[in-house]
């Protein structure tokens, strides 16, 4: 582990040392196994160890947006009743006003910048083993997606070992790659998709950044020999932008991985001009991780679908209804133009909400996830994502999906980039 910002670095051995400390102190202080730690951190070296104690001690360690309002922070803070609350001092005014929002209180508090450092020195012994099994819950992630205030996902040890797999197995991931992924670890493709779960597991490097910049990011490549980048497509779209300015070296690079939004075709072409041929794209959701990808090798022929099913994963396109979910096996043709909605079966999922048995209830039937996302797939079972439920637009009795109408524009030499909204006619409905 490294910190892109400065000099400090972990071996193996040192992390372990520091996150048994860090255990010891939780521990000492009262946070017992099965208990949550909240933490709203940016990317460092501080968030990797918060994590790695938690899971040491056998609490379950709950990552949060540091984009939260004070509000929403406070309603984690009440969902999961954390015995400790550790946060970013630059956030600590956000922090303080959640604290005084919440009816929860923590039993305490600690701050990366100001009286973090004093966690790590600590003599306290190490916590024993936990004891549980491999359903037992390590991680919580809070998710809100398009469905209002952030809900509880549950993730088990069977989970985190199976994420962790599944990233070995698909990009591949070995112990001599150094990754650096752009994206906010607090997400499921920022801890899962060559961040902290994978990389520690196969003995691989991650650099952390705590904030994303192009530049930088196009540095460190040649800086500390990077072999995979990972990011959503608005963080390539500002590397190829700074790359045409100023090219550097990029040839330590495997590949870059894309998730988190759909890759346009335009797009995934463009990336692999400009910074790598090697241009792979994840699908998929914070409960289940990703469940489609697609490879260099799918290229270019299918640039703009979202790839193909995972090598542990069932994904279908079922017929999405107003209604209600479909049932599993009523399935649009594989015709590459009729539309339903994505569902999916993973060994990575988490299968809760925590506290929402009404959303559960919805979102996980039968063993199948309902993601909510609309698209069409292929007779190679190819998806392609175009939108999402809630965004439809409905037109003269006709659906609109913005993705698509967003697509066409964005091919347009003329167009940098659009977004698509439906705004309220007497006569049609939406236009």
């Amino acid at each position: 582990l490294a910190e892109a910002e400065g000099a400090r670095s972990w071996t193996y051995a040192e992390l372990w040392r520091d996150v048994e400390r860090l255990a010891g102190e939780l521990a000492a202080r009262g946070v017992r196994p099965g208990e949550t730690v909240v933490f709203q951190l940016f990317n460092g070296p501080e968030f990797a160890l918060t994590w790695l104690a938690a899971l040491r001690l056998g609490a379950v360690a709950t990552p949060i947006n540091f984009r939260l309002s004070a509000g929403e922070t406070a309603h984690v803070l009440d969902d999961s009743l954390p015995a400790a609350f550790i946060f970013d001092a630059e956030l600590g005014a956000q922090a303080r006003e959640a604290l005084a929002l919440a009816s929860h209180a923590p039993d305490w508090t600690a701050v990366v910048g100001e009286d973090f450092d004093a966690l790590l020195a600590s003599d306290a012994p190490p916590p024993p083993l936990p004891d549980r099994d491999i359903y037992g819950e390590t991680t919580r992630l809070y998710t809100s997606g398009t469905t209002g205030l952030p809900k509880g996902v549950s993730l088990n040890d069977a989970v985190e070992v199976m994420s962790a797999h599944d990233v070995i197995m698909h990009f591949p991931l070995a112990p001599d790659d150094r990754t650096l992924n752009m994206t906010p670890w607090f997400h499921r493709g920022g801890l899962y998709s060559g961040g902290p779960n994978p990389v520690f597991y196969v003995g691989a490097s991650a650099v952390s950044l705590r904030a994303f910049d192009p530049a930088r990011v196009l540095d460190l490549v040649a800086e500390r020999g990077l072999t995979f980048l990972v990011g959503a497509p608005t963080n390539l779209a500002m590397l190829a932008e700074e790359q045409r300015r100023a090219p550097r070296d990029l040839a330590s690079l495997r590949g870059i991985v894309t998730m988190g939004a759909p890759l346009e075709r335009e797009a995934c072409l463009l990336y692999q001009e400009v910074l790598t041929p090697r241009i792979f794209n994840g699908y998929g959701t914070t409960e289940a991780f990703w469940n489609t990808f697609l490879r260099p090798a799918d290229l270019p022929a299918h640039a703009g679908s979202a790839g193909r099913a995972c090598t542990d994963d069932d994904v279908a396109v079922e017929a999405a209804r107003e209604d209600g979910p479909a049932d599993p096996s009523d399935l649009v043709d594989r015709d590459g133009a009729t539309i339903g909605e994505v569902i999916v079966r993973s060994v990575k999922s988490g299968y809760a909400y925590v506290n929402n048995p009404a959303e559960q209830a919805q979102r996980f039937r039968d063993g199948w996830l309902y993601t909510g996302d609309l698209a069409t797939w292929d007779a190679d079972e190819y998806v392609t994502i175009v939108g999402r439920k809630d965004d439809m637009i409905i037109s003269g009795g006709e659906n609109v999906h913005p993705a698509q109408v967003e697509e066409v524009l964005n091919e347009h030499p003329g167009i940098r980039d659009s977004a698509v909204v439906g705004l309220p006619d007497p006569r049609w409905g939406e236009l």
